[in-house]
């Protein structure tokens, strides 16, 4: 009885081995600016993440039925938050990858010190700043939302295209906002514009009035704002309408949120705001496949970066899955694999379809609900834009810019 005793209590503990092995969670970091100026903006884009995560784990999960975890980070749209949160998740979580982070400073911060060394492969949703095409990164770094390269100069064709050819201009100083408005800068003055003037400024503070004295003295047409709607720029607006200095605004998309609207007031910039959006095709079937998906959870799939933050955490199960294991050197050259031609087209939620393919040998092409995301030599990709507009009944009417 004892031997048969012994030998039961081994075939459970192997049995409870045996399962652990096979739920054990395959962890990937998930950095975002949970707290801080684009809260709001953040909260939608984690939905994104997570739903992708759970379209993975109710199709088989990685590997063996692994669990593909999503771990949080708080990069807070800050450098220095943005690396200890990559310390947090690398060093003390231990994860294999990251998603993220969402800001531009959080995400330099964040891979410049932490990941790059570690030799962690990273994806932003939406960290856009020109600057991070050229980090000396092993080929570690990668982003599905396109450069603001891209941005800049499409919002400075909007504005030409509307006839106004001189606007003044003010950016937030940070990675994401000077970075855009130098890009802006240069475009703009190709097209023929005039800069009438160009003002730095810092975030949160109380009033911008002296600023924007300083820049309505040149008789500029428009306002051109680079900022984030929680620090400055709706501060920015409002103190501009008070005082009857500008009376159009330009924004790229720190700025596109509700409260722009709730906290300005519909009355005060339907007609006078437009905001440009890095966005996704609604015609296309892999955008389709995700909006279903995401109204289904009660999200919104116009918010912005939701496809791309979809798209990144799918994208970096399936380059684990190709992979073949857990092991952080070995995902950088299975996520080009899997994003790019040539292989079978794998949309959103297909992922028992890609795991079947995956296992047997054959190639996959990642085609996301934001676009393509085929990744050029420096990790980046190309993308598409939309100007968003407030309309009299308070909501944003946004155009794709072709």
């Amino acid at each position: 009885m004892k031997i048969l005793r012994k030998l039961a209590l081994g075939a459970a503990a192997v049995a409870l081995m045996a399962s652990s092995a096979q739920a054990a969670d395959i962890k990937v970091g998930s950095v975002g600016a949970v707290t801080g100026p684009i809260a709001e903006l953040v909260a939608a884009i984690m939905s994104g993440r997570n739903l992708a995560a759970s379209h993975v784990n109710a199709q088989g999960g990685l590997f063996k039925g692994d669990t593909y975890k999503l771990v949080l980070g708080d990069s807070a749209c800050d450098p220095k938050a943005g690396v200890d949160a990559g310390n947090k998740v690398v060093n003390v979580d231990q994860v294999v990858a990251i998603v993220g982070a969402s800001c531009s400073g959080g995400t330099a911060g964040m891979v410049q010190a932490v990941t790059i060394p570690a030799g962690v492969v990273t994806i932003s949703d939406s960290a856009t700043a020109p600057s991070i095409t050229d980090l000396k990164d092993n080929d570690l770094v990668y982003r599905v939302a396109p450069s603001d390269a891209y941005q800049g100069a499409a919002m400075a064709a909007l504005i030409r295209s509307r006839g106004i050819s001189k606007v003044a201009m003010t950016y937030a100083n940070d990675d994401y906002n000077s970075g855009i408005a130098a890009v802006f800068e240069r475009e703009f003055k190709a097209l023929g514009g005039t800069i009438t003037a160009n003002q730095v400024h810092e975030p949160d503070k109380p009033s911008y009035r002296s600023e924007l004295s300083t820049l309505a003295r040149g008789n500029a047409e428009a306002l051109v704002v680079f900022a984030y709607y929680g620090s400055s720029g709706i501060a920015i607006i409002k103190n501009s309408l008070e005082t009857g200095l500008f009376g159009e605004f330009f924004a790229a998309d720190g700025m596109f949120d509700d409260s722009v609207i709730e906290q300005i007031g519909v009355a005060n910039i339907a007609g006078k705001l437009s905001i440009t959006q890095s966005a996704s095709d609604p015609e296309d079937v892999s955008y389709k496949i995700f909006a279903k998906a995401f109204t289904a959870g009660g999200g919104n799939p116009n918010a912005p970066y939701v496809t791309h933050a979809y798209d990144a955490s799918f994208l970096m199960a399936l380059a684990i899955e190709k992979a073949g294991s857990a092991d952080r050197s070995k995902i950088r050259a299975a996520l080009r694999a899997v994003a790019s031609a040539p292989g079978e087209i794998i949309r959103p939620g297909e992922w028992e379809k890609a795991k079947a393919l995956i296992a047997a040998g054959k190639d996959i092409n990642y085609e996301g609900a934001s676009g393509n995301v085929d990744f050029d030599k420096n990790g980046d990709v190309g993308g598409l834009y939309t100007v968003n507009t407030v309309s009299a009944d308070g909501t944003w009417k946004n155009t794709i810019l072709r």
